[in-house]
């Protein structure tokens, strides 16, 4: 750190943030597989007192990273290019923007294809820093060095257009750690598998959430959501990856038990979304592809939140219309668009300690100077910090740095699956004296009907 006592044993965890790989196959879309996976983890319980801190083995060594724009933007692989693909209007957009030939944008369209091919076969990828990099590699070897980087940047500007082809601002995010808002808006913080609906600056409702597997990862920034669908009818597209017992084509109807989608869709951008469908074991875990995954009333009672925020009319009647026949797609337009924040911070000051939560997408963010980042956002000098509280941190960074296997988070990934579960503790809560601020809000609890027990919904 740069001033005052330095927390040792955290600077070999620093990373480039080519680790936030988005290995999507179009959103949460994805068919299910024919085998049952692993059921994800229960409720995460913080760690508040963790043991003494343990030696780290040497990180193996691994391949030059492809370059990036932005810190906070997601590299794009070769599963994303083929979810972009899918979408008849990205080939024309591609080509006249950067000025491609025919010829080459066949070559990105067969070799994204193959690749997306190739993981399913694998049921996972090569590892997320690997899969970044081999897809840079590809793209230049198929377009050249010119006009790699700029065709990584369409497709992150692409990624932000909503369900009607409409460019998302990007302004408006958080630039302190940990920022509560000041107006109304929802905030996704997927390391802690958590989201929360502010007014006007207030916390409304909060919900504990499923997030997109480290190979599937949920994207970052700031996107929108225009409009509740309900009863979402689902089209597998003519890509590889449609497989089992789902036709290209072939719609899914609304409300058959086979639409991954559940009651209730919110596009927050191309290809992400809101949606249910998801079990509530798979809560605080792993549980979708690139999208933020509820169960279907945890959907249906955010459905209702979003409505009371933006001021749009619909009555318990029509809730109930449209619940009751299922089968009927409903899209109800919201009177405000309202900014959806995809927040990745596993270091935060919330509810008057410090939290530091797992970094289960490999991004390097449990280090010395994103500590003092946040620290000093709190208006604490890392000098006012006590020897047990400076033992604690260093700890804690030491355990959440690692991926969700439970390895360094910048070693080589040689499991050929896709990563379903968390080994190992997923928080550490450490209360500091120093803190004079309560930070981001504790979550809105709800009780449920056994009185011993309340939980996020």
């Amino acid at each position: 750190m740069n001033s005052g006592p330095t927390l040792t044993g955290i600077r070999l965890l620093r990373s480039t943030h080519l680790s936030l790989v988005a290995l999507l196959a179009v959103a949460c879309q994805t068919p299910r597989p024919a085998t049952t996976p692993p059921p994800p983890p229960g409720d995460q319980q913080p760690v508040v007192d963790p043991p003494p801190p343990v030696a780290l083995p040497a990180p193996t060594p691994t391949p030059t990273p492809a370059p990036s724009a932005e810190p906070s933007d997601t590299p794009v692989t070769l599963p994303v290019l083929d979810a972009m693909f899918a979408d008849p209007q990205f080939a024309g957009a591609l080509k006249s923007s950067l000025d491609l030939a025919d010829e080459q944008v066949e070559q990105l369209r067969t070799l994204a294809r193959a690749e997306t091919r190739a993981l399913l076969v694998r049921r996972g990828g090569v590892g997320a820093r690997e899969a970044a990099s081999l897809a840079h590699e590809r793209i230049r070897g198929t377009i050249g060095d010119a006009k790699t980087e700029p065709l990584e940047r369409f497709v992150r500007d692409y990624w932000t257009r909503d369900e009607n082809g409409e460019v998302v601002p990007a302004s408006g995010a958080a630039e302190l750690p940990g920022s509560v808002p000041s107006d109304t808006r929802i905030v996704v913080n997927a390391p802690a598998y958590r989201m929360d609906v502010f007014r006007d600056g207030a916390l409304l409702a909060s919900y504990r959430i499923g997030i997109g597997y480290p190979e599937f990862p949920l994207p970052t920034g700031t996107r929108t959501a225009r409009s509740i669908i309900f009863n979402p009818t689902w089209t597998p597209p003519d890509e590889s990856w449609v497989t089992g017992e789902y036709t290209a084509g072939k719609r899914v109807a609304a409300g058959s038990e086979q639409n991954p989608l559940g009651v209730i869709k919110i596009p927050i951008g191309m290809p992400s979304l809101i949606h249910g469908g998801k079990q509530a074991r798979n809560l605080g875990g792993f549980a979708s592809h690139g999208c933020v995954g509820l169960t279907n009333v945890q959907v249906q009672t955010f459905a209702r939140t979003l409505a009371e925020v933006t001021n749009t009319a619909i009555t318990p009647d029509e809730l109930r219309a449209y619940a009751k026949d299922s089968r009927r797609t409903v899209q109800v337009k919201l009177t405000a668009a309202v900014p959806i924040e995809l927040r990745y911070e596993t270091i935060v000051i919330e509810a008057g300690k410090l939290r530091i939560y797992r970094d289960v997408y490999e991004r390097g963010t449990n280090t010395e100077d994103n500590l003092q980042r946040v620290l000093e956002a709190a208006g604490v000098s890392p000098s006012a910090l006590t020897d047990v509280e400076r033992a604690r941190i260093t700890t804690g960074l030491q355990q959440m740095a690692l991926d969700a296997g439970g390895g360094l988070a910048d070693h080589q990934s040689t499991s050929p699956d896709v990563t379903r579960r968390i080994k190992g503790a997923k928080l550490v809560e450490i209360p500091i004296a120093a803190l004079a601020i309560q930070g981001y809000p504790a979550p809105v609890k709800r009780p449920l009907r056994r009185a011993d027990k309340r939980t996020w919904w």
